[in-house]
């Protein structure tokens, strides 16, 4: 599909859905940074995993020319899969020394674990390179805001890794919402209830072994605090149980499963939490909780707050009672709309339903196609197109996100947060959970 065909589908289908965001800029500003008519030149840091598909799934566009990659790990699941596939690149095992060379390219793709996220698209944006990030966006919320204000100030086209948003199913729950299908909506409920994938350790393990050839692990360990290298435990998955690397269960899925949730109610920034949550070491992220936030109301919604409730671990769901379904009628992760003519059920990653069942019988819900997250940023990049979770979006969905961490490592008790002023009070130490410290000679430069 040609950069044309991408901008004509998008225009067409956001008129329809009313979903696009007043922040993105025109693509007559986007023409400004860089040239339409122009391959987009992109780099890759991260290469394996959740990288590789976005490596891929972005290199799709036949006008983006894939001319660095950058990990870690140079074993063939890694950067040696990479090279291997987009031979004509440059490779990298520290960023820093991609970024030495930042004349040979115009736009990164940044699919690190969570900790390194704003450390590598930060410098990236002041050096006014485009930025697709993986999600939850950053590590801290202070991070989460640092990204917000370095894509506005360095007019760069920015996107989160929160693919879903573009997917039919998603799309089409943001329009039925929009379309007053079940009224303004009195609460919200949003789970993961499934197994987390990741090593569930207690503690952090004794000991170390040797670091193999291929990994280099100073650079992995990056901007957090350094420990030996143990195979399997951290990279290259099951650093997602880790405080000092992840966000946990809620910061792996909260920015797909809450996305709905905030376009289709038009939300920005809580105005309090509360967790409840088994204790925490200092080192592994939780086994099961639940966030309770409250968000000012507005035009989409019933009364002067609407609560939103995340519950996440294993067989963890609302009651019957919260939501007035069943179990059997919830997917195993999505969230629950509740509204004043009907309740509306998003499974993640699945067509959305209405309830009760018997009034909307006869109701044909009109689907939304789905865009290409992928190639859409690369577009934006070239004039062609608009993101729909660039970082003003996006941001501000993440520093809710990573919120709910801060609550979670201060359980049953009651934060209010002032988004304007960056200000989060209720707990001796909670304003500085906001950020965090940094390893010597790793200090990112913050705008």
């Amino acid at each position: 599909m040609t950069s044309k065909q991408t901008r004509r589908r998008f225009l067409k289908s956001t008129v329809a859905t009313g979903v696009a965001t007043s922040t993105a800029l025109s693509a007559a500003s986007w023409r400004r940074v860089y040239g339409a008519n122009s391959k987009l030149r992109v780099a890759s840091v991260g290469c394996g995993g959740k990288g590789w598909s976005d490596l891929v799934s972005t290199a799709a566009s036949p006008m983006v020319d894939v001319v660095a990659l950058c990990d870690i790990d140079e074993s063939k699941e890694h950067l040696g899969r990479a090279a291997e596939k987009f031979s004509a690149a440059k490779t990298y095992t520290d960023w820093r020394k991609l970024f030495e060379n930042h004349k040979d390219f115009d736009a990164v793709i940044v699919s690190t674990p969570d900790h390194m996220h704003a450390p590598v698209s930060l410098p990236a944006m002041q050096l006014r390179k485009h930025v697709q990030c993986q999600k939850p966006l950053t590590h801290t919320v202070f991070e989460a805001r640092q990204m917000q204000l370095a894509a506005k100030k360095y007019n760069v086209v920015t996107q989160m890794g929160n693919q879903i948003q573009s997917h039919q199913a998603y799309r089409t729950a943001v329009k039925l919402v929009h379309d007053g299908v079940i009224g303004k909506v009195k609460e919200v409920h949003s789970w993961q209830s499934g197994d987390m994938g990741w090593i569930l350790a207690d503690d952090r393990p004794s000991g170390s072994e040797a670091i193999p050839s291929t990994v280099h692990w100073d650079e992995w360990i990056g901007v957090a605090p350094e420990r030996p290298f143990l195979p399997k435990i951290y990279h290259s998955f099951n650093w997602r149980a880790w405080q000092d690397f992840s966000n946990g269960q809620l910061g792996d899925f909260g920015c797909h499963i809450l996305d709905p949730v905030f376009m289709a109610l038009k939300l920005n920034a809580p105005v309090s939490l509360r967790a409840e949550a088994a204790p925490l070491n200092k080192e592994v992220w939780y086994k099961r909780s639940m966030v309770q936030y409250e968000f000012p109301g507005n035009e989409m919604t019933v009364g002067k707050t609407l609560k939103v409730t995340w519950y996440d671990g294993k067989d963890h769901y609302p009651s019957d009672q919260a939501t007035g379904l069943t179990r059997s009628d919830l997917p195993k992760s999505g969230s629950v709309l509740i509204g004043e003519k009907g309740t509306l059920v998003i499974p993640h990653v699945a067509s959305p339903k209405l309830y009760p069942v018997e009034k909307f019988a006869d109701y044909k819900i009109e689907l939304v196609p789905a865009r290409d997250h992928y190639v859409s940023w690369a577009d934006a990049c070239r004039g062609e197109d608009k993101t729909t979770s660039h970082f003003d979006y996006a941001g501000p969905l993440a520093e809710a996100v990573l919120l709910g961490t801060i609550a979670i490592r201060l359980p049953q008790t009651l934060l209010a947060w002032d988004a304007e002023k960056m200000k989060l009070s209720g707990a001796a130490h909670a304003q500085q959970m906001l950020t965090k410290s940094y390893r010597s000679g790793w200090q990112p430069t913050f705008v």
